[in-house]
């Protein structure tokens, strides 16, 4: 008999739905569906908690309906409902955690509780035939992690920023040159005219451990601007390519180098790449030219599920559910849920 899941993510300003169907050997995504809050919180620089939650409840009932007719099937078809616990907003995470909780109470089907960086985690075996032991970088915007993924539910944390997430650094140096929100993707444009050589910026941490620190970078950045203009420290027009170009070169030399680090470590021969800032083209390209040299297998989850969405959440609801886990209804969100510890 297959297994089918319906799973939702609204840890942050994008309202997922997504059914999972599994049988023996074969994984299919009948429907998943995201609603994005871009255009809602571009003119705020960022996202406004109170307007994501509003948008989580207007949108999510309509995705769920829509998501069930896209694959054909009922309500009552649904095997397990799974949705994120956090980390994340509060307020958002509320409105698809408790809609989930809802629905397993109307069906009598069991609820998942979902980390949404062990969504991230899994992300790259959504189309891979099977779970492998792997060294993962999962980079988003608000976390940079290594993670040592030994089996389903067996993970080490090896990594982690101590200030800026790496996605954090690219919005918040987008905002400083003047670049519309998000800022990670028109950094990336930029940069393809840009020269990643014109200016020098440091590589925090480079040589030493496997934590991660963009804050000195950003702040480069920012003193970089104030050379260019001492009177209003603004990015003149032509420097923008070359200081996005600079910029995300830095990052970049020091993700890939840290990740190649820590697989040496922990002896994996498998790297895995994912979160929302994986799906920049740069970045995906030096880790598998840095795999390929040193004899590595790179797994990188395409673009449309390395961004959130409830495809991951889906698929790590899947797992839990066939190893015969669920959760209480009495389990509360929490925005800052651990993946794993040290």
């Amino acid at each position: 008999m297959p297994t089918t899941i319906l799973a939702i993510e609204s840890s942050c300003d994008e309202t997922a739905v997504a059914i999972l169907r599994h049988e023996p050997g074969q994984l299919e995504i009948l429907a998943s569906e995201i609603s994005s809050q871009i255009d809602i919180h571009r003119e705020f620089g960022g996202v406004v908690p109170e307007l994501a939650s509003r948008n989580h409840s207007l949108h999510l009932r309509p995705l769920i309906e829509l998501a069930l007719a896209n694959a054909g099937l009922k309500i009552h078809d649904i095997d397990a409902f799974g949705a994120t616990a956090g980390p994340g907003l509060a307020s958002s995470l509320l409105v698809g955690n408790t809609t989930a909780k809802s629905l397993s109470v109307a069906t009598g089907k069991p609820f998942i509780s979902v980390n949404h960086m062990e969504g991230h985690l899994l992300s790259p075996f959504l189309e891979a035939p099977e779970l492998k032991s792997n060294l993962a970088l999962i980079v988003s915007g608000g976390h940079t992690l290594l993670i040592h993924m030994r089996d389903f539910g067996d993970y080490k944390l090896l990594g982690s920023t101590r200030d800026d997430a790496a996605g954090e650094a690219y919005d918040k140096v987008g905002k400083m040159l003047g670049l519309p929100y998000p800022g990670g993707p028109e950094i990336e444009k930029q940069a393809h005219q840009g020269s990643a050589t014109a200016f020098d910026f440091p590589r925090a941490m480079m040589k030493e451990g496997l934590d991660f620190s963009f804050s000195g970078l950003k702040t480069a950045v920012l003193y970089q601007l104030e050379k260019l203009d001492p009177e209003q420290g603004r990015a003149p027009k032509d420097a923008i390519p070359d200081l996005c170009a600079s910029f995300q070169q830095a990052v970049i030399d020091v993700l890939v180098t840290k990740t190649l680090r820590a697989a040496a470590q922990c002896g994996e021969k498998l790297i895995t790449l994912s979160g929302g800032v994986s799906c920049n083209k740069t970045l995906r390209n030096a880790m598998q030219e840095a795999c390929d040299q040193n004899g590595l297998e790179l797994l990188i989850a395409p673009p449309a599920l390395s961004t959130d969405n409830a495809a991951m959440i889906g698929f790590v609801a899947l797992h839990s559910h066939l190893r015969g886990k669920k959760s209480s209804l009495h389990e509360d969100i929490n925005p800052n849920l651990k993946l794993a510890h040290a």
